[in-house]
């Protein structure tokens, strides 16, 4: 059985002491207007950070002589928190007080940094121990050259907010050492810290880029341009399945601030002063398309994927027992089908990008949350060295892994060398929606054989346009607590692009597994709650190391959420639903709250309570947990998304619908205490909820709900929040 730890390093890569590699455009803020408004700094730490004269310690590191420490934040930030709790790992073991530190954005370093990368809730989990190492290192290089300047052994002496003390109480602070430090040898076998002596690590931090963010301040993609750089707007198919014959850009040439048009593959770059005139150029555009595949429907991929799940061929990526046999001999079988639509990203940040293609080099800018593979990726396309490629990351306004992806990135890049001029592409929100690259639309067929009242057989099978399920999640639960246990997927390949998408897999197959046991449970006549956790007995102590949870952690968070959320004790008029899950190494339970008005099922509250191990900034931890809940909740209710001829169906927020202010509920979080390694945080509350609600509306209604989003599919109108 996994554990959850976090996987060890090598440390050579996070502890060398030379200079920063490469010039990226570095994204600073007023810490003390951030982070404590009214707090004045001390007098010898100028609020302009740009008067210090720091000195180099090593690639995440930076000391100006008078202490302040600049501390380098690898990772993309799409608003999972990283560049707030990242820093906070190495200034807790480099031993600084917090108020001393400002934080920067890493740019893209292949040699120094390792897994520049934003999915799978895997920033904090990966670079736990790294980092912290980082920290650690760094300290004791500091300490020896202190103890070598006092002519004493480095074991006599300690460290405290940045300040070397010596054992007859000389004190030295870090920038006076900084230089002599860089230069000695990193020492080996370095002893990190207690937890119980954390003194950042723990504690609330807030935002490190909350006061640009809440005054507008330059911070994200969109906000990036430099002079000479022209605005590019792409007018790209009308239908998946449709390919470029012709266009006339006479009209486009004519208006004024359009500097070009540029074709590149079956796509048409207009390029303009501003974006404004970019797209409106875009929109004079005249271009004749044909079909060079056949364009796809909502309802053929309906009839497509239950075809599948009705077909025999199948990939089987986990067998326990005997599956047949087990359904051969039940007293009952009971089988139940649940279906999802395709979903767009829709992050609030348009996609963007900025490109600069030289002979000599090649600068990439903005959103991007693999910046590696996408400097491998445009130097691929564009046929030149991997070494001759720059990436910059700016903040993003979400990414939910659209921005994996980065063909807005590669789209840039040709622009720029065709046009012979730095670009920046900007996305409209219709080319968002309707050129993204979408959550597939996916069905799952459950079943279960029962034998003298008990779950003797389960066997999941998938249909899904493009991919299916990765192989982990077929080790999820309930895995292991039942014998015969089968799980099998099918996929059809479709024009389509599809791709992650928050918690991708998981953030259905939790709604459909989840109901289906509270199903199970009414079926057996078994209290719901104690179903969950009798299963959950039968896998304590498994040798199966396939298994990916913890049972034990995963019960802990159940009796957690039972009696914070009142379980059972509800008012009259509350009807409660509960889901727990596992996914990301993150285990998670939750109740929900629904009342009827005017018969409608209104969501009022979710209980959630999370064991993601070591809870490294609260704060921050909080935001994830309540918003990767009001995502699934809001999607879950009313996330629909469809095709006609290739042509997705909503191009706009006026008829995509999306959860609203006053529609969320209250989302009330549980930490369960553990001094395990921190584990993932920006999805693993969103698979859960849907079946939360789903359940609590079963409850309130009666209506046992299969499809999402559930607006929809309890033909009403009215909205559910």
């Amino acid at each position: 059985m996994k554990n959850n730890a976090s996987p060890s390093f090598g440390r050579r890569s996070f502890i060398k002491t030379s200079a920063l590699a490469g010039g990226g455009m570095l994204i600073g803020f007023n810490l003390f207007q951030a982070c404590k408004p009214e707090a004045t700094p001390p007098v010898d730490i100028p609020i302009d950070i740009s008067q210090l004269n720091f000195n180099d310690f090593n690639a995440f590191i930076k000391i100006a002589d008078n202490g302040m420490v600049t501390i380098f934040s690898p990772n993309p930030e799409i608003g999972q928190g990283v560049k707030t709790s990242m820093p906070m790992l190495i200034a807790e073991e480099l031993d600084v007080s917090w108020d001393n530190v400002h934080v920067a954005q890493g740019a893209l370093d292949t040699k120094n940094f390792t897994r520049q990368v934003a999915g799978g809730s895997q920033s904090l989990r990966q670079g736990w121990e790294p980092l912290r190492q980082t920290g650690a290192t760094a300290r004791q290089m500091l300490v020896n050259a202190a103890a070598a300047k006092w002519g004493v052994d480095a074991s006599e002496c300690k460290t405290e907010n940045g300040v070397i003390i010596n054992a007859n109480g000389d004190t030295l602070g870090y920038g006076e050492v900084v230089k002599e430090a860089a230069a000695l040898e990193v020492p080996e076998n370095i002893t990190l810290k207690d937890p119980k002596d954390f003194k950042i690590i723990g504690k609330d931090i807030p935002n490190v880029d909350v006061d640009k963010i809440i005054t507008g301040k330059s911070l994200y993609g969109m906000d990036y341009k430099e002079d000479g750089m022209v605005y590019a707007s792409v007018l790209r198919p009308p239908a998946f399945g449709k390919m470029l014959i012709d266009f006339d850009d006479t009209a486009v040439r004519a208006i004024s601030g359009v500097h070009d048009v540029v074709k590149f593959g079956d796509k048409i770059a207009v390029l303009a002063k501003d974006t404004w005139t970019a797209m409106k150029g875009k929109k004079a555009l005249k271009a004749n398309w044909t079909s060079d595949s056949k364009l796809e429907n909502t309802e053929d991929h309906d009839k497509i994927l239950i075809g599948l799940l009705n077909g025999k061929e199948f990939n089987t990526l986990r067998s326990d027992g005997d599956v047949k046999k087990a359904f051969a001999q039940a007293d009952q079988v009971i089988e139940r089908t649940y279906e999802s639509p395709f979903l767009p990203h829709n992050c609030m940040e348009p996609m963007n990008f900025f490109a600069d293609v030289t002979p000599e080099k090649i600068r990439l800018v903005g959103p991007i949350q693999t910046p590696a593979g996408t400097a491998r990726r445009v130097a691929s396309l564009l046929e030149r060295d991997p070494e001759d490629v720059s990436v910059e990351m700016t903040r993003m306004g979400g990414g939910f892994g659209r921005r994996l992806y980065g063909d807005f990135a590669l789209e840039a890049a040709e622009i720029s060398k065709i046009a012979q001029k730095p670009v920046k592409v900007v996305y409209s929100r219709e080319d968002d929606m309707s050129a993204g690259i979408y959550r597939p639309a996916i069905k799952y067929k459950i079943s279960a054989s029962i034998k003298d009242g008990k779950i003797s057989g389960y066997h999941l099978k998938e249909a899904s346009v493009n991919s299916n399920m990765y192989g982990l999640i077929p080790n999820f639960f309930p895995a292991g607590a039942i014998e015969n246990y089968q799980v099998d997927v099918a996929n059809y390949n479709s024009e389509i692009t599809t791709g992650a998408w928050r918690a991708p897999y998981t953030n259905f197959l939790s709604f459909a597994e989840q109901s289906f046991f509270d199903e199970l449970a009414e079926l057996l006549e078994i209290d719901r709650i104690q179903l969950r956790l009798d299963l959950l007995q039968k896998v304590k102590g498994t040798t199966d190391d396939r298994i990916q949870y913890s049972p034990e952690r995963l019960e802990k968070v159940i009796q957690v959420a039972v009696d914070k959320s009142g379980w059972g004790k509800a008012k009259e008029g509350t009807y409660q639903g509960f889901s727990a899950y596992y996914c990301h190494n993150t285990h998670v339970a939750e109740v929900a709250d629904v009342v009827l008005e005017n018969d409608i099922p209104v969501v009022k509250k979710v209980t959630c309570v999370v064991d993601c191990g070591i809870v490294v900034n609260p704060l921050g931890a909080k935001n994830q947990i309540e918003g990767g809940v009001i995502d699934g909740v809001g999607h879950a209710m009313y996330g629909d998304f469809s095709f006609k001829d290739g042509v997705p169906q909503d191009k706009n927020f006026d008829t995509y619908r999306l959860i609203r202010i006053n529609e969320t509920p209250v989302v009330e979080t549980h930490f369960v205490e553990s001094d395990i390694a921190p584990t993932g945080l920006g999805e693993p509350t969103l698979p859960p909820a849907g079946a939360a609600v789903a359940n609590a509306i079963k409850a309130a209604k009666g209506i046992r709900l299969y499809k999402q989003p559930f607006i929809k599919n309890m033909n009403s109108k009215a909205p559910l929040g």
